[in-house]
């Protein structure tokens, strides 16, 4: 049974900038697990990123949207994961704040 995770990380930047450097980013995170067995698939329509993670038989599936004043994560996590998980939220949170303020 699969565990959905939401989290809302504050926003300060305009939603173009904020777009911006998570799309960087996500294609930052994409160049370094290439060849590691993981499989990472996005796709942006507007201002929301669909995404699918998958690695050991294992995926991961969710959708952020930028907004004006946050970005709303949903993940959706296998159960396996979402036990083994501790502090997701706040490292969904820690890593699109590391995200949004990365030049």
């Amino acid at each position: 049974m699969a565990e959905t995770v939401t989290v809302n990380v504050p926003n300060k930047h305009t939603k173009l900038e904020a777009r911006r450097r998570i799309e960087d980013g996500f294609g930052t995170v994409q160049e370094q697990i290439a060849g590691k067995g993981v499989q990472v698939d996005q796709m942006w329509s507007g201002d929301r990123l669909d995404f699918k993670a998958g690695a050991m038989g294992q995926n991961i599936t969710g959708h952020l949207i930028v907004r004006d004043d946050d970005i709303h994560i949903e993940v959706d996590l296998p159960w396996i994961l979402a036990k083994l998980s501790g502090g997701i939220k706040e490292k969904l949170t820690k890593g699109t704040q590391l995200l949004l303020d990365k030049k």
